[in-house]
C-alpha cells in the first residue's frame, strides 16, 4: 500500500512563446513581395485539477519537475507555430498549493474551484508581416516570444471534514472512527500515534450525516515541531467541530484534564481561530471506571468544561455507550452552522508576482570587448517595440534609461563620451549631455539595425 504522503515540493515551468518569423514573400512575377513571417505560437500552460479518484500527495512525494510544452516558432508564407501543450497536474480535494520561498497561498483547490491556470505559457510573438508600414516596406524584425514562466510551489493536503477527532496516542480516536463510521482504521493497543489521518463518513436515520477526521495523536510540543503531531495539525484547519478523545479511565495513567488544556494549547499555538471552533469532549473508556458515566471524573469533566459550552459526552467504543447522543448533537449543531467549505484566500499570485521579476535587466561593463552591455527580459521588450528610427521613439527610448535608472548605473560604472553601449546586438555611442532633462544621450552607430515602427504612437502601446 503507498505511503500516505501529505505534503511535497515540485518545480513548474510554463511552456516559452514561439518566436515570430522574419521571411519575405518570393514569387515567380512577383518582384519585392512583401514580409510573410508567421506568428510564433503560444507557449502551454502548467493546469491544477482536481482528481476525486485521489486521497493523497503521493505522486509528488519525490518532487520533480512539471514542464509545459513551448510554443513552436512562426514560419515562412504567414505560417503560424503550433501551440505548446498544456500539464495538467492532478490533486487532491483539499490541497493548497503555495509558493515556496515565501509560503504564501497561491490557490486551495476545494470549494469551487476544481481546475486553476497556475502559470500562463509565455505569448507567442509576432511575425515580421505584422510591422510593414508605409515608410518601412521590408521590416526585418519580428518579435521574440515571451519568455516561459518557473516556480517552485509546496502542495500541502488539508483534509475537507465536519469534524475533527484529536487527543493524545491510544485514546481510543481510531477505535471510535471506526465504530461510527465507514472507516476502517488500525486499530491496537500501540503507544504510538496513528500516523496516517483517516476519513471516515458518518450515516444517521433521521439527521443530517457528516465526515469525520481522524488526526493523528499531538503530543506537547506539537506546533512547535516536535515529534509527528505538528505534520498532521494542517488537517484540523477545515473542521468545524472537533471532538476531544479523552481516557476518563486513566488506563494509560494520563490525566483527562491535562491532556485537554495540552490539546488546545498546541491548537492555539499552530492557529488561535481553531479553538474558537465548537468542541466537544468524549470522555472514553467508561466501561472501566467503578461507576461508569456516574463517575466523579465525569462530574468533575462536566462541572469544568460544560460552563465553559463544551459538552461533555461519557462514552464506550466497547458497549457503545453514549456514542449515539454524541452523534446526534454534533449533527443538530453542524445543522446551525454555515454550510461552506473553509476555502484559504490567495495572497500570491504568479501572473503579478512573476511579471515584475521577467522585466529585470543588468548593466555591467565587458572588459574583453571594452563595452557597457545592458541585458534583461526588460530591456528585450522595450527594444521589440520601439521605433528607433523616428525622433519620438528614440525619445521615449532615452526616457526609458533615464527613468529605469540605467543611465545612472553607467555612470556609477566610469561609462566616458563616446564609449559603446550594447543592448542585444544594438551598438550605441554615449554622449554626456547636461543641458538635457536626459543627462545622457544615446547615438544609434548603425540606423539600418533598427526597423520602423512608425504605428508605435504613445507608451501605452509599449506596455501591451
Amino acid at each position: 500500500m503507498p505511503a500516505f504522503v501529505d505534503r511535497a515540493r515540485i518545480f513548474i515551468r510554463s511552456g516559452k512563446g514561439g518566436d515570430g518569423h522574419v521571411s519575405f514573400r518570393r514569387e515567380k512575377f512577383v518582384a519585392n513581395g512583401g514580409p510573410d513571417g508567421g506568428d510564433g505560437g503560444n507557449g502551454g500552460n502548467v493546469i491544477v485539477c482536481v482528481d476525486p479518484g485521489v486521497n493523497t500527495l503521493s505522486d509528488f512525494h519525490f518532487g520533480g519537475k512539471y514542464k509545459a510544452e513551448n510554443g513552436e516558432d512562426g514560419g515562412k508564407r504567414r505560417c503560424h507555430g503550433k501551440q505548446g501543450s498544456d500539464i495538467i497536474i492532478k490533486v487532491p480535494e483539499g490541497t493548497v498549493i503555495k509558493e515556496a520561498a515565501s509560503g504564501k497561498v497561491i490557490v486551495d483547490m476545494s470549494g469551487n474551484t476544481k481546475e486553476f491556470v497556475i502559470l500562463k505559457g509565455g505569448k507567442g510573438g509576432n511575425g515580421n508581416m505584422h510591422y510593414a508600414t508605409s515608410t518601412m516596406q521590408a521590416p526585418r524584425y519580428a518579435q521574440p516570444g515571451q519568455p516561459a514562466k518557473e516556480l517552485e510551489v509546496i502542495l500541502e493536503l488539508k483534509m475537507i471534514a465536519d469534524v475533527g477527532l484529536v487527543g493524545f496516542p491510544n485514546v481510543g480516536k481510531s477505535t471510535f472512527l471506526s465504530k461510527v463510521s465507514n472507516a476502517k482504521p488500525k486499530v491496537a493497543n500501540y503507544h504510538f500515534t496513528t500516523l496516517t489521518p483517516m476519513l471516515g463518513v458518518v450515516s444517521l436515520n433521521d439527521a443530517r450525516g457528516f465526515v469525520v477526521a481522524d488526526i493523528p495523536g499531538l503530543i506537547e510540543g506539537a506546533s512547535d515541531g516536535a515529534g509527528l503531531g505538528h505534520e498532521f495539525l494542517r488537517h484540523i484547519e477545515r473542521t468545524r467541530v472537533m471532538i476531544h478523545v479523552v481516557d476518563a479511565a486513566g488506563t494509560e495513567g494520563r490525566d483527562p484534564f491535562e491532556d485537554i488544556e495540552a490539546i488546545n494549547n498546541e491548537l492555539a499555538k499552530y492557529n488561535a481561530d481553531i479553538t474558537k471552533r465548537l468542541q466537544v469532549i468524549a470522555a472514553n473508556k467508561i466501561d472501566m471506571l467503578p461507576d461508569g458515566e456516574n463517575s466523579e471524573i465525569i462530574a468533575k469533566l462536566k462541572e469544568k468544561y460544560e460552563p465553559l459550552g463544551v459538552k461533555v459526552f461519557p462514552t464506550s467504543t466497547l458497549t457503545g455507550k453514549g456514542i449515539n447522543e454524541l452523534l446526534y448533537y454534533i449533527s443538530r449543531e453542524l445543522d446551525k452552522l454555515p454550510e461552506d467549505t473553509i476555502v484559504f484566500e490567495s495572497e500570491y499570485d504568479p501572473e503579478t508576482e512573476l511579471k515584475e521579476e521577467n522585466l529585470a535587466f543588468t548593466v555591467e561593463y565587458d572588459s574583453d570587448a571594452k563595452e557597457y552591455v545592458i541585458e534583461g527580459p526588460k530591456i528585450e521588450k522595450m527594444l521589440g517595440y520601439t521605433n528607433l528610427d523616428s525622433e519620438k521613439g528614440f525619445a521615449f527610448f532615452q526616457n526609458f534609461l533615464v527613468e529605469n535608472g540605467i543611465l545612472d548605473q553607467l555612470e556609477e560604472l566610469g561609462i566616458q563620451d563616446g564609449d559603446t553601449v550594447r543592448m542585444y546586438g544594438n551598438s550605441f555611442d554615449y554622449y554626456k549631455n547636461a543641458d538635457t532633462a536626459t543627462g545622457g544621450n544615446m547615438i544609434a552607430e548603425d540606423e539600418d539595425n533598427f526597423d520602423d515602427f512608425d504605428n508605435m504612437e504613445d507608451e501605452d502601446e509599449f506596455n501591451e
